[in-house]
């Protein structure tokens, strides 16, 4: 590997080095959530892939770094890319489930229901009383790639008139319609 390197322009060595750590850092990302949602065995394979490179990249530094201090900052380029791409790709991915809590006016949450029937989610409501007025508490248990459309859908019926606090759901069992 290190004769393949020194047949390289070092600005290619930089350039290899800092996407090589860019490819690394994503699938850190990927494998850090996979884990946290107790996707195990798929945070293992990315883990051992991750590990690999970390392996040729690390040797990669180690060797030249005091010849090209560009190396460095490629490296460092590289990593802060990858932590970037890492969380975007994780959010356009959306692994697991999530948790809506919604609280509402009487007037908004039977719309609110009557969407929830009409799109076949499952619910739940608790009656309340906030500061000023009755409110309704509104739980609603989805996949976490569908919460900003429903959402968005639920606050255009109700006018805006929510108050919403979303969770990740780490562990549930039951319920009707409930997220498989």
């Amino acid at each position: 590997m290190s004769e393949f390197l020194a047949s390289l322009h070092p600005i290619a060595v930089c350039l290899l080095v800092c996407c090589a750590k860019i490819v690394e850092i994503t699938i850190q990302s990927l494998k850090t959530c996979m884990m946290v949602k107790g996707q195990r065995l798929k945070a293992a394979g990315l883990g051992f892939l991750e590990c690999s490179i970390w392996g040729l990249v690390i040797s990669t530094i180690i060797g030249t770094l005091g010849d090209n201090l560009f190396l460095l900052l490629f490296y460092c380029v590289g990593y802060a890319t990858g932590l970037f791409l890492g969380s975007t790709l994780e959010g356009k991915i959306a692994l697991g489930t999530s948790n809506l809590e919604l609280i509402a006016s009487d007037a908004s949450t039977k719309k609110i229901i009557a969407y929830l029937k009409a799109h076949e989610r499952g619910y739940t409501v608790f009656e309340g009383h906030g500061s000023t007025d009755k409110m309704n508490m509104i739980f609603i248990v989805l996949p976490r790639r569908e919460a900003p459309k429903v959402l968005k859908e639920i606050r255009s019926v109700c006018d805006g008139k929510v108050f919403v606090v979303a969770s990740e759901v780490s562990k549930y069992a039951g319920g009707y319609g409930t997220v498989k």
